[in-house]
């Protein structure tokens, strides 16, 4: 591998990653980690903006005279999980838990920020260090740094996020020059009749079996209404009705999510969910209301930007280790509003099978999202020497 020389000893960032695990905090809530960045990013020199979107910074350095710019995006928001890790820098706060790597992804871009601003390295322009609040549960913190002005504040001619994730070996690569990942939405719709008791259901209107016949319609929109060459999915996971097993309830529910790699597909789903949600409860004597919210839209990759990302990639780790044709997953992040607004690429970065967890991790496996994951600290120097070798391609230095 070809690591940037002052990550040769990452000590100090295993620290602070660990400090960030053993305090993990929650959408919007990021106060400790916010303030942790900001005054790392101070001591090194580079100039600190914060309060975008609440807890969000931007750290901002430059170099010489050049006009180009880029961001460099991480997160920092956790879980509300029970961490089932017992070793030293498990959660201290219960309910609250790093599940899914982002302690890592703030502590790359950090060693990222140390290493430009404070070994010499040479480029010509701005770097956006964006240091995002909020990607979990759908509170779309990136969105909400937009519409605070990041990019009119900040502006990047181009954007680039990592995340860890199970893509094979330790520090392997992986992306592609289109959608990587899905749309995330969320549905409910309910329905409303009249209730009485379960003995005399003559007496009333039952929303139940009209739930009932609706999810199971819902169960056939994507392969009636997109095409089979695209992929999409319409799962049910929520249903409500009585909380009394000889009650007819006057309101049940269906409720679920939707993933697209499209938005053209992303519509036809909603208007064929919205027409079946009405024509059925028309047919059972009930009226429906949907509610239909739109997350965060496919995290769509820009071509020449994941072209240059890749180059840059098999600097750092080598040709066998990048994965430029990666298929698309049905996990979606808020990361899309950014890829919308300004070009740019999202990659996934190896993060291994959990051998390097320490003893008395807990029993599940080392998945994000699981009770029992771990970041691992040996791709940090990775992922940050590919942030690192960005700029400086992105911002060559004059000769």
């Amino acid at each position: 591998m070809n690591l940037a020389d002052s990550f040769a000893d990452f000590t100090r960032f295993v620290d602070i990653r660990r400090d960030i695990h053993a305090h993990p905090e929650l959408g919007f809530e990021e106060h400790r980690t916010s303030d942790k960045a900001a005054r790392l990013l101070a001591e090194w020199g580079i100039e600190v903006h914060r309060g975008i979107a609440g807890t969000g910074l931007v750290g901002v350095l430059r170099r010489g005279s050049g006009t180009r710019s880029i961001g460099l995006r991480a997160d920092m928001d956790a879980l509300p999980l029970h961490e089932a890790n017992q070793f030293a820098h498990r959660s201290t706060h219960e309910g609250r838990m790093h599940a899914c790597g982002h302690d890592g992804h703030t502590t790359m871009l950090l060693a990222a920020a140390w290493h430009l601003a404070q070994q010499g390295s040479r480029f010509d322009g701005t770097v956006n260090f964006i240091f995002q609040p909020a990607e979990e549960m759908g509170k779309a913190g990136a969105k909400k740094m937009i519409e605070d002005g990041l990019f009119e504040r900040f502006p990047c001619d181009a954007v680039f996020a990592l995340h860890n994730f199970p893509v094979g070996e330790v520090g392997r690569f992986a992306l592609n020059e289109g959608a990587l990942m899905a749309s995330s939405n969320t549905y409910k719709i309910t329905l409303r009749g009249r209730g009485t008791h379960a003995s005399m259901p003559h007496t009333g209107v039952d929303p139940v079996g009209a739930v009932i016949a609706l999810a199971q319609q819902l169960q056939t929109i994507v392969p009636r209404n997109v095409a089979s060459t695209e992929r999409a999915l319409v799962a049910v996971t929520q249903l409500q009705g009585s909380d009394a097993p000889n009650v007819i309830p006057d309101v049940a529910s269906v409720g679920g999510t939707v993933r697209t790699f499209s938005i053209p597909a992303l519509d036809r789903i909603e208007q064929r969910l919205r027409t079946l949600a009405e024509h059925i409860a028309l047919a059972h004597e009930c009226s429906a209301e949907v509610s239909f919210l739109r997350a965060s839209p496919p995290v769509v990759n820009h071509r020449d930007e994941a072209r240059f990302a890749a180059a840059v990639m098999r600097e750092v780790v080598g040709e066998q280790m990048v994965t430029d044709d990666f298929p698309a997953v049905m996990g979606a992040e808020d990361f899309a509003h950014m890829l919308l607004a300004r070009p740019g690429c999202y990659a996934f970065l190896g993060n291994g099978d959990g051998d390097h967890r320490l003893e008395g991790h807990g029993p599940g496996p080392c998945i994000i999202h699981n009770t029992s994951f771990d970041f691992n600290d040996e791709i940090i120097p990775i992922g940050a020497s590919y942030f690192v070798k960005l700029v400086e391609r992105w911002l060559p230095a004059v000769p």
